[in-house]
């Protein structure tokens, strides 16, 4: 049981920015020091609404890059929960059939745990839970070369698919909603997940943090 409530660490930045690198390679390079009692990694991705209810061909339509597209409230209430040391039931979210699937996964609390997701910072509710807020600052056409790699090799897709929703949702959604998240970061990271000055100064804060 913990003795104080977690610190609750949420990475943003655009799709393909490399805040999914940033936080996986924090949580991989301290899970041998603090282990699975002291780190813990949620995705906003998982969090996706439900669409098992509408036909196929309609959930490929969803504008993916809308606030309006995940639970928010559910991230919300799901990390309140860990702050009370209870744990949780995440969802599980299939990118091919565009809804989640009927598995959780179990999350206990811990002292870290670190957020990743691209509108994060869209909801009041769910950024008043976080402790330290982080925004990965790549440009965008880096952004959209990274994902076309990632879409066509680990989700299938054709790059015809991928440049359409990039110009029908991804990039006007990421100026109306995910750059202008910027002013609410504490901490702005550029170069992207490989920045390797800016993962060890965020580990050193997580070190002094434990410590504490």
């Amino acid at each position: 049981m913990l003795t104080n409530k977690p610190t609750i660490i949420a990475i943003t930045g655009a799709s393909a920015s490399g805040k999914s690198l940033f936080a996986q390679t924090i949580y991989d390079e301290l899970f041998p020091e603090l282990g699975e009692n002291g780190i813990s990694i949620i995705k906003e991705d998982a969090y996706y609404k439900a669409q098992d209810h509408i036909p196929l061909a309609i959930r490929e339509q969803t504008n993916y890059d809308h606030p309006d597209a995940f639970e928010h409230e559910l991230l919300t209430e799901q990390l309140h929960q860990l702050t009370e040391n209870k744990t949780i039931k995440s969802p599980v979210y299939c990118y091919k059939t565009h809804t989640r699937t009927t598995n959780t996964i179990d999350i206990a609390p811990t002292p870290i745990i670190l957020v990743e997701g691209i509108l994060l910072f869209s909801n009041k509710a769910l950024r008043d839970s976080f402790n330290m807020k982080i925004y990965i600052d790549t440009p965008l056409d880096i952004c959209l070369i990274r994902r076309i790699k990632r879409d066509m090799v680990e989700r299938g897709r054709s790059l015809d698919s991928i440049t359409q929703q990039y110009e029908k949702t991804v990039r006007p959604m990421y100026y109306q909603h995910i750059e202008p998240s910027k002013s609410w970061a504490d901490i702005i990271v550029t170069r992207g997940g490989k920045n390797r000055m800016a993962i060890e100064v965020i580990k050193a804060k997580i070190r002094q943090l434990i410590n504490k």
